[in-house]
């Protein structure tokens, strides 16, 4: 072959290998600038929120499982969605928050041609994995009280996370970690039937009526040993209380151990 032909073909070749990375790096997704906790700033893709009530330390098992299970949940989290762990503490609106952040992806899905796998990675663990470990490690009891505010501190959580025209397209979750028994000067659920219809005759009714917008909610339903609660009615209760203001039931799984 003449030697203007070999030379005329390697230069087409190059041009082509040109046009091709001029390709992917039009064509490669853009990564969303991130503020300090590593959401977008335009807003997070979606939202996860964990709300523990921690008043009366979990049995040791109960523990264990839900480490393992709000760890899981935390690593599905959805590339730039938002994960929150907060504390139920009386005197804090919408709880105190031990943890948060945006997961930035763990670098998977990160083109080894465009991106930089090992630095997402690092981010990923840096910055989301480890941060977490150590939220979930650390003593989470929160303040002790005669008053369990649960309602008023899901009211507080959706007013803050879940209204605005921000949250309205986004996928929302609220995972509560709790014996689910609402405690206030109002409305108790120590005295009385577990009804809704007794709620809704209460001044507890208006008083916590909120709009969850529509996001899913999960319960971690912690088993106590005094007083004694019909746990199928008293589910059955948080059931129609989630779907009167406009949230989704999603379920509820018993944690293992009594307290």
């Amino acid at each position: 072959m003449p030697q203007y032909i070999m030379g005329g073909l390697l230069l087409l070749a190059a041009a082509a290998v040109a046009i091709g990375f001029a390709y992917l790096k039009l064509t490669a997704k853009v990564p969303p600038k991130l503020d300090a906790e590593l959401c977008p700033v335009d807003g997070p893709t979606s939202m996860t929120i964990v709300l523990l009530d921690a008043s009366d330390a979990l049995p040791p098992i109960g523990r264990q499982q839900l480490a393992t299970e709000l760890t899981d949940l935390a690593e599905a989290t959805p590339e730039y969605g938002l994960f929150e762990l907060r504390v139920l503490e009386p005197n804090a609106s919408g709880g105190a928050v031990k943890f948060r952040a945006c997961n930035p992806g763990d670098g998977s899905s990160v083109d080894a041609l465009t991106g930089n796998k090992e630095l997402a990675r690092r981010k990923w663990t840096q910055g989301f994995k480890q941060p977490l470990e150590r939220a979930l490690a650390a003593d989470l009891a929160g303040v002790p009280s005669d008053n369990s505010p649960i309602m008023a501190t899901i009211q507080a959580i959706a007013v803050e996370r879940f209204t605005g025209a921000r949250s309205d397209n986004v996928a929302k979750k609220l995972v509560i970690v709790s014996d689910m028994i609402e405690n206030g000067r109002d409305y108790s659920q120590y005295r009385g039937d577990l009804s809704f219809a007794r709620f809704k005759k209460s001044v507890a009714y208006k008083q916590f009526r909120t709009d969850l917008h529509g996001a899913e909610i999960g319960i971690k339903y912690v088993q106590r040993q005094k007083p004694p609660i019909d746990s199928v009615a008293h589910i059955r209760f948080w059931q129609e209380w989630i779907a009167d203001n406009n949230g989704r039931f999603d379920s509820a799984d018993r944690l293992q151990g009594v307290n």
